[in-house]
C-alpha cells in the first residue's frame, strides 16, 4: 500500500526520484497518467489492469464515458525506473500537472500521485472541507473510521 508524503525535485531531463518504499510496490513497469485535481496518477501494472477492466465496462453509447476514457488512456504512459530509482516524466504529463521542479509524491493506497509542490500546497489551503468534514461525508459510502 502506498502511504506518506515525499518531496523531491525533478531534474533538468524530466526525471524524478521515486521514494524507495514505493519502488518495491511498483514493480519493473507501471503506468503514469493524468490524475484529477491537477496531479498525475501512478499505478502498478496490476492496479492499472484492474482500472482498465472497469473503464472497459463503461457504456460506449454514453458520450461522457467515451470522453473520459479517451482523455485517461491517451494521457497514459508506461514507466520504468532507472538504476537510480528515477522515472522519466513525459513532457505532456509534466505540462498537464504544471510540474517544473519541486514535486510532492503522495501515497493514496493502491496508487500514488505526483503533484507540483505549489499546486499541492494550494490544494490543501483551498480545500473547502476539513478532514473531519470529509470523514463525516465518507459515512455516506459506508466508511466509518
Amino acid at each position: 500500500m502506498f502511504l506518506g508524503e515525499y518531496q523531491h525535485n525533478i531534474d533538468p531531463k524530466g526525471r524524478l526520484i521515486i521514494p524507495s518504499k514505493f519502488r518495491e510496490l511498483l514493480g519493473e513497469q507501471f503506468v503514469l497518467t493524468k490524475g484529477l485535481d491537477g496531479c498525475l496518477f501512478v499505478y502498478p501494472m496490476e492496479g492499472w489492469h484492474e482500472l482498465e477492466d472497469k473503464l472497459k465496462s463503461l457504456p460506449l453509447t454514453q458520450k461522457d464515458a467515451r470522453a473520459f476514457a479517451r482523455i485517461f488512456f491517451s494521457g497514459a504512459s508506461e514507466g520504468e525506473l532507472d538504476k537510480q530509482g528515477r522515472v522519466l516524466l513525459p513532457p505532456n504529463l509534466r505540462t498537464y500537472a504544471h510540474i517544473t521542479k519541486e514535486t510532492m509524491i503522495i501515497g493514496v493506497g493502491t496508487r500514488f500521485e505526483i503533484w507540483d509542490l505549489d499546486t499541492w500546497q494550494q490544494y490543501n489551503q483551498e480545500s473547502d472541507k476539513s478532514f473531519e468534514q470529509l470523514a463525516e461525508l465518507m459515512g455516506q459510502y459506508g466508511l466509518d473510521i
